[in-house]
C-alpha cells in the first residue's frame, strides 16, 4: 500500500474548520468540498495517458488526454460529501455506489446496498471521508479486488492509524488523505476526529 497524506497549507485550515463542532452542515458541505478538489488532483496524478494529435488555431501538436476515466466509488452516505468535485474533474468517469452500515456492538460492516459496475482492469477511486477500523474500507475494496479492479485509491479526509494498519494487505492500494488523527476510541470514533461525518453533512448532528 502507498499512503500518501497531504502537506498543504490549505488543507490543513480546512481539516481544522471541519472539527468546528459547531459548524452548520452548509459550512460542512463547503469545507468539505473545497478539500476534496485538492484530494481529487492528488488521487489523479498517476492516471494513465494516451498521446492525441490536435489542432491550434495556429498549428498542429501533440497532447495526452486520460486514456480510461477510473470509477469514482463514493461509500454512502458520507462519500456522497466528496464526490462533486471528482465529477468535475472526471466528467467521462461512471459513478458507482457502495452502502455499509457499521454494526455498533461489534464494529464490523455489514453492506446494505452496492450498485456498482464491471471494474475489470479499471482504477477506481473509493471516496469515504473516514478510515476508522478499516472494516468498510477493507469490504469495499476486497469486493473490488475479486473484481479484477487494476489499481484502487482510497480517499479519506482523516484516518485513524488503526485503520491504516489493516488495510496493509492491499498491496494494490494507494491511500490518500488529509490528516491522520491520534487513534480510536472505545466505541471505534476517531479522535480528535470530526464526529460523525455523514450526520454532519447532512443532518447537522455532531
Amino acid at each position: 500500500m502507498n499512503h500518501i497524506e497531504l502537506e498543504h497549507p490549505i488543507a490543513r485550515d480546512l481539516v481544522t474548520r471541519l472539527r468546528c463542532k459547531d459548524f452548520p452542515p452548509s459550512r460542512v458541505r463547503a469545507c468539505t468540498r473545497r478539500l476534496a478538489y485538492l484530494l481529487a488532483v492528488e488521487a489523479t496524478r498517476n492516471l494513465p495517458t494516451a498521446p492525441v494529435e490536435v489542432e491550434t488555431p495556429l498549428e498542429f501538436t501533440y497532447g495526452e488526454v486520460i486514456r480510461k476515466p477510473p470509477v469514482l466509488l463514493p461509500v454512502l452516505r458520507a462519500g456522497l460529501g466528496l464526490l462533486q468535485p471528482f465529477v468535475d474533474l472526471l466528467p467521462d468517469s461512471p459513478v458507482a455506489f457502495a452502502g455499509l452500515r457499521r454494526d455498533e456492538a461489534t464494529g464490523r460492516a455489514q453492506w446494505q446496498y452496492r450498485s456498482i459496475p464491471n471494474v475489470s482492469g479499471r482504477t477506481v477511486i473509493v471516496l469515504d471521508p473516514m478510515l476508522a477500523t478499516g472494516g468498510t474500507a477493507s469490504e469495499v475494496l476486497g469486493y473490488l479486488r475479486e473484481g479484477k479492479a487494476e489499481s484502487l485509491v482510497l480517499v479519506v479526509v482523516i484516518a485513524a492509524p488503526e485503520g491504516i494498519a489493516r488495510l496493509r494487505g492491499f498491496q494494490e492500494l494507494t491511500l490518500i488523505t488529509a490528516n491522520v488523527d491520534r487513534e480510536l476510541d472505545e466505541n471505534w470514533f476517531i479522535r480528535p476526529g470530526v464526529g460523525d461525518y455523514g450526520e454532519r453533512l447532512f443532518a447537522g448532528g455532531n
